[in-house]
């Protein structure tokens, strides 16, 4: 039997990451970004969208875990990626992978939307575990 083990959300502001990568582009792509999204980087015209969208995902999964992004649990830990046909998904590494591991999620869904000033992303975590917490 399946559950859902977490639902996440997040809403960001495109502005303040375009400030971010100002400030220190380098660097806040270090921190955000794993090896993986750092592969598939757009156009300096298209890069605010694409790291907008990421941040709100990952923020939105580590919601779903009901841990946020502490203890361990980093950005760059966890990637936003698309298929072929241009479907986003989240692949994990690190401590986001044992938790994913340990709780028995079976499936990360994720849905990314942006308009012009905001991204938002939307994480549902499933389960195989009856024993875990259905929200």
């Amino acid at each position: 039997m399946l559950n859902i083990f977490g639902i996440g959300t997040d809403i960001v502001s495109v502005p303040r990451i375009q400030k971010n990568i100002d400030n220190n582009k380098n660097k806040f792509i270090d921190r955000i970004l794993s090896d993986k999204e750092k592969m598939h980087l757009p156009s300096e015209v298209q890069l605010v969208g694409y790291i907008a969208k990421r941040f709100a995902a990952k923020e939105a999964f580590a919601k779903a875990l009901g841990t946020g992004i502490a203890d361990g649990l980093a950005f760059n830990q966890i990637s936003v990626l698309n298929n072929a046909s241009g479907q986003p998904y989240i692949e994990c590494e690190g401590k986001a992978l044992a938790f994913v591991q340990a709780h028995n999620i079976q499936s990360i869904q994720v849905s990314l939307s942006d308009e012009q000033e905001y991204a938002l992303a939307f994480v549902v975590l499933v389960c195989a575990s009856a024993n875990t917490p259905i929200l």
